[in-house]
């Protein structure tokens, strides 16, 4: 007997969740288990996550070829762990979910600036998940976050199929659904489940979703929140996001003060969105000519096509008011 569609799309949806605990095997280091998964699951390319680790290819490669081998010298069966092993990989689970979201949302390279596949399924994933461990506070966390982020997206880009910012999008366009369903569980695991990253992340989504204009945004309380997620979750694009919070608070001088801290750290001097971030608060702060410069080293730095058409127009935005500023 043949199974039902309900059945068969039920059967390779637990196939799925099964091969991403079997990649998340404890016999695998943490970034093995990360990388591993988002190959074999995600269907990322190896440039792809080298990018999302900020680290080479080369290394990238080797990384998943040694975690292969150690997943077949480990014996590991194609099966869900049982519930009692869940803890052991669900961070590693949650991470890359959230990188595969994000590489959906905001593509590293190729021609287009959103892959909808990708965003679709780590959502889907991400579900599923929450319907297993419905009381784990980061797993509706992440949901929340990716629910709240995915909500954004249709008036992400123009119809020609250019970036739009998060200041000058149309905010009707935004899902309201997806919204409500979001912020119901930040409030939910705000509540009753110990504080986590994801909850952080989640909750800033959620007040940039309060906002009906960029210029209603509680700035001073995104700033709060990411200092409260620098503090339990430091890393590089934290710092990064925290600069543009600080700057809108206490000015662009703040927030480039803080981006100094990251020319030293070798996983973000050379990448493209410190050189963004830097050109846009530059010329918040009037310095016109540098910012100019910044975008075009952005451009210059990221494989996204879409990424760098809009770069290289806030470049060509300031040269010509530059510019004009000269022959007045």
């Amino acid at each position: 007997m043949e199974p039902g569609a309900d059945e068969a799309t039920r059967t390779s949806h637990d196939d799925t969740l099964t091969l991403l605990f079997l990649c998340c095997h404890p016999a695998l280091t943490p970034s093995s288990q990360l990388a591993l998964t988002l190959r074999a699951v995600g269907g990322l390319t190896t440039a792809e996550i080298a990018r999302a680790f900020l680290v080479p290819e080369a290394t990238m490669a080797q990384r998943i070829s040694r975690a292969k081998q150690r997943i077949r010298a480990a014996g590991a069966r194609f099966e869900q762990p049982a519930p009692e092993g869940w803890p052991a990989r669900l961070r590693v689970v949650l991470h890359v979910l959230y990188l595969l979201f994000n590489e959906g949302y905001a593509a590293t390279s190729g021609p287009e600036a959103v892959r909808v596949d990708l965003t679709a399924e780590a959502i889907r994933l991400t579900r599923m998940v929450h319907r297993l461990l419905p009381d784990d506070g980061e797993v509706a966390g992440l949901l929340a976050l990716m629910l709240l982020t995915d909500a954004r997206r249709p008036a992400r880009l123009t119809p020609d199929g250019s970036l739009v910012p998060l200041a000058e999008q149309d905010r009707s366009r935004w899902d309201q659904q997806l919204i409500e369903e979001g912020t119901a569980l930040v409030r939910d695991t705000l509540s009753r489940a110990p504080l986590g990253s994801y909850q952080l992340q989640a909750a800033i989504a959620a007040v940039h979703a309060e906002a009906r204009r960029a210029e209603d945004t509680d700035w001073a309380q995104i700033a709060a929140l990411y200092r409260l997620l620098d503090r339990i979750a430091p890393s590089p694009v934290v710092t990064l996001n925290r600069a543009v919070a600080v700057a809108m608070v206490d000015g662009p001088k703040a927030g480039l003060d803080m981006l100094a801290s990251l020319d030293a750290d070798e996983r973000m001097a050379g990448h493209h969105r410190l050189a963004a971030v830097r050109a846009y608060l530059l010329e918040l702060a009037g310095d016109l000519r540098a910012a100019e410069a910044g975008y075009r080293e952005a451009a210059r730095r990221t494989a996204s096509a879409p990424e760098r058409r809009y770069l290289e127009a806030q470049a060509a935005r300031l040269a010509k008011t530059t510019g004009e500023e000269e022959r007045t």
